[in-house]
């Protein structure tokens, strides 16, 4: 008997404001179906969510003028991952959502004029392997301190920029701008093995 056909990963991502429509072409092309979630309904059932750059004020504002949070805390408490880049590095730390335990600071590297691209060498432990991205840092911020359990993956000038706790994957760049794949297929790899997970639960 042939396989059941594996179904595709459907990901979201957060649509309250910012670059959002660059995250959803991304997700496409990597063959994810890309979802624009805007209220708590279109945040149900989703394999991977992506809380995108913008302003982290605007939306967190959003995320609680539109109930979304309790939908967000309960994908996450499924285990079920998440990327946030830039603003959405600032939502989801210790301060806002709470879902990692380190603390985000705020246009860090200076304001939109001082804004600029690099080639970033991630940790081996990433696992997105060895070549530099390209990202972009626009108002970007770093992160000022964190905990035991989170795994610094980047640095610029001494700053991390990209880090992760569990299921939770945080950069304070937009790698999308620079159409830079590997982070969102990183995101698409943690998405299957928490499935699997999910699948071996049920029929264990």
């Amino acid at each position: 008997m042939p396989a059941a056909p594996v179904e595709r990963l459907r990901v979201g991502v957060l649509a309250s404001q910012g670059d959002f429509a660059a995250h959803l072409d991304l997700l496409a092309g990597l063959g994810a179906e890309a979802v624009a979630a805007r209220v708590p309904a279109e945040l149900a059932g989703l394999d991977a969510l992506v809380i995108p750059g913008g302003e982290s004020t605007t939306i967190s504002k959003a995320i609680e003028r539109d109930g979304l949070e309790e939908p967000i805390r309960a994908h996450f408490d499924a285990g079920r991952p998440i990327l946030g880049t830039c603003a959405g590095m600032i939502v989801c730390d210790r301060d806002h959502l709470g879902l990692v335990d380190a603390v985000a600071r705020r246009n860090a590297f200076g304001r939109q004029l001082q804004s600029f691209e690099a080639d970033l060498e991630l940790e081996p432990e990433a696992g997105i392997g060895p070549d530099p991205i390209r990202a972009a840092f626009i108002r970007a911020p770093w992160i000022e301190e964190h905990g035991g359990a989170v795994e610094v993956l980047a640095r610029w000038e001494g700053r991390p920029v990209a880090i992760r706790q569990g299921n939770v994957l945080l950069c304070s760049f937009h790698p999308e701008i620079a159409g830079e794949q590997r982070l969102h297929a990183l995101l698409m790899a943690m998405a299957t093995a928490a499935r699997r997970r999910g699948a071996e639960a049920v029929s264990g």
